[in-house]
């Protein structure tokens, strides 16, 4: 018998005929023993980067991951496509651990997922040194490996002692994954993790299937709720910056009808658990959460990610709202975005007690994020350059689809920066768009203003103008907001030549918007125009034309049920069974034999074994295939 290949793993254990983008060249550089680094953007395969070189090298895959509470479901997907699999973390007892172990040190195991800090206790250090000395460690995979970085989006402290790897174990390779790192943090990981030596492995950060949109902060709960409506029965993320927001965005969802959880560091480890195993298990339910939710969720059915506040960086946007869409359908990102979106976010790099060094990264990053919102390009090409890739407008995002006037603001910006500094440099934004519009206030500091030159020359231009060009000046760094000053406005030097005349502004003026439903039924029919014409998912036109076949819609409903009840049988979520485009793929090819049923994507031969007769019994039943199956998969 032939050795193994890593693409007939592929095929064996995990059912597809093919690999994605550099998976292979990866793959074969970790079997031959060389390090990684790895960026590639969430739900392009990273997994099979490290577990099909774990079962094709002697020993153990010992995988490294801050996810403790994903760890089961990440090992329960092992376990179903028949790879040995276990976790140790501080969930399990004493003697479930303990018999981990054992079965660890006896070679009873494929890959064992351990958290940083398990890792690095004298007990697990003693285990790897007794693997390491009979040549029983197959390679080291550190998983979100963006967390090493001081000036990424999610540090975590513990990362940074991971370069001991190397020097204790400097035989074994090492592959360092993350979907989401600019240049100074893939430098970065690379230092403090010393891969120098390891080859860098790029895939396009291009997300084509997410929709990207962001709107101009006026009621968010009901914005919020309009774009939720397009997807009701849907499984999604909003995203808030405080807990308290969290909590009170769940209860008013949940009275509008929604199923919405909280979740935020605040809730004790029993609710987090259960909201995320539920958000994981069940359909159309809707996460409410901080950014302590979301690294690694490996469900692939969220239609949406939304964010009611903005988030601290570009890095960190695309890492949230990538957890959107992993199955290749169409998905949506969108946010609220407002003028004291900027304020707080300058004010809070402004009072924490970070070094110079990195408030001015802090600064950079926040440039970047604030550029993005207020662009009147295409968003994905100017997302896809802030990671160093070159791309075309896409058709798939708000400014494409309704493009925005652009209109000289030189005039209103003098204004604006005018009102600014005759004022004393300390009043915010809603204060000097009154002044600018003549209104009058009741406080009497406020109401000497009324004898200013500036008084009442912008009554022209209603609020909602006023505060968008006070946002995009903001955000262009022509005003700064002063943190020792309650946030008032001050001019930065780049204002001068604005108000001496020496320089024009062009701003963005919000397109008048059509219907959210025909904007998301437009994106949706660009998606599948592309992903036709690419070839690149064919089980998601599968699904699509499907939808003419009653009788394939009757197979996959069918197929649902089946999985959902194999599913709660086990205690895990629906898509560690079957993923939605396997079910699609069975619909189309209406399998008749073991092998046939092999051919199909997504199932390898211990899915077979384990699910084959029954799933053949349901697709016998629909012994009449249609001719909309029949072109399917003959096409």
């Amino acid at each position: 018998m032939s050795a193994p290949t890593p693409l007939s793993v592929l095929s064996k254990v995990f059912g597809y005929p093919s690999f994605r983008g550099p998976q292979a060249a990866i793959i074969d550089h970790l079997v031959a023993g060389g390090d990684a680094l790895v960026l590639m953007p969430t739900g392009g395969g990273k997994s099979l980067c490290y577990q099909i070189p774990a079962l094709l090298r002697h020993g153990v895959g010992v995988v490294i991951s801050p996810l403790i509470a994903l760890m089961q479901d990440q090992v329960d997907a092992m376990l179903q496509v028949g790879v040995r699999a276990a976790f140790l973390n501080s969930s399990l007892d004493w003697k479930t651990a303990s018999d981990t172990e054992r079965r660890l040190m006896n070679g009873e195991l494929d890959l064992i997922y351990v958290a940083p800090e398990r890792l690095m206790t004298d007990r697990f250090l003693d285990l790897l040194d007794d693997l390491s000395a009979v040549n029983r460690i197959a390679l080291f995979a550190i998983d979100e490996a963006h967390c090493v970085s001081q000036w990424g989006h999610d540090f975590r402290p513990e990362y940074i002692q991971l370069s001991m790897l190397h020097q204790r174990f400097p035989q074994v390779p090492r592959i360092a994954l993350t979907a989401t790192a600019d240049e100074l943090t893939r430098q970065e990981i690379i230092t403090r993790l010393g891969l120098d030596a390891a080859s860098i492995f790029i895939s396009s950060f291009d997300r084509p299937n997410i929709c990207y949109t962001v709107v101009e902060r006026d009621n968010p709960r009901k914005q919020l709720l309009d774009f939720l409506q397009n997807h009701r029965g849907e499984a999604g993320i909003v995203y808030c910056l405080s807990r308290k927001k969290v909590d009170e965005t769940a209860i008013w969802l949940g009275l509008q009808g929604i199923n919405a959880l909280p979740y935020h560091a605040g809730l004790d480890a029993q609710t987090r658990q259960t909201h995320q195993q539920r958000f994981l298990r069940e359909d159309a339910v809707v996460m409410v959460a901080t950014i302590a939710f979301g690294m690694g969720i490996d469900k692939p059915d969220v239609r949406f990610v939304a964010h009611l506040d903005l988030p601290k960086s570009l890095e960190a946007y695309y890492q949230e709202t990538g957890r959107a869409g992993r199955d290749g359908e169409p998905a949506e990102a969108w946010m609220t975005y407002g003028l004291n979106d900027v304020v707080i976010h300058r004010q809070r790099i402004d009072e924490s007690i970070s070094g110079e060094e990195q408030k001015r990264v802090e600064r950079g990053k926040l440039d970047a994020l604030l550029a993005w919102c207020e662009t009147a390009n295409c968003r994905r090409t100017l997302l896809l350059k802030y990671f160093s890739e070159d791309g075309a407008p896409c058709g798939n995002c708000d400014t494409c689809l309704e493009p925005p006037e652009l209109w000289d603001g030189t005039v209103a910006a003098q204004k604006a920066l005018s009102a600014v500094f005759r004022s004393g440099q300390r009043f915010g934004a809603g204060h000097l768009i009154d002044l600018l519009r003549g209104k009058r206030t009741d406080k009497i500091e406020q109401n000497a203003h009324e004898h200013l030159s500036t008084f009442g020359i912008g009554i022209d231009m209603d609020e909602t103008a006023w505060r968008g060009v006070f946002r995009q000046l903001l955000a262009g760094g022509y005003l700064h907001a002063d943190a020792a000053n309650f946030g008032g406005l001050r001019l930065t030097d780049a204002a001068r030549p604005v108000l001496k005349g020496e320089a024009t502004l062009s701003m963005r003026r919000p397109a008048l918007k059509t219907n959210d439903k025909s904007r998301r039924d437009k994106a949706r029919q660009l998606v599948l125009a592309t992903r036709r014409q690419k070839d690149t998912s064919r089980a998601f036109a599968a699904a699509e034309l499907l939808a003419e076949s009653p009788q394939a819609i009757a197979l996959v409903d069918a197929l649902r049920q089946w999985r959902s009840e194999r599913a709660r049988e086990q205690g895990v979520p629906a898509f560690v069974i079957l993923h939605d485009k396997t079910l699609y793929e069975l619909a189309a090819r209406m399998p008749q034999s073991t092998g046939e049923l092999l051919a199909v994507p997504g199932i390898g031969q211990a899915k077979a074994e384990r699910y084959g007769d029954a799933i053949l019994e349901i697709v016998t039943a629909q012994v009449d295939v249609g001719p909309a199956n029949v072109a399917l998969v003959n096409d």
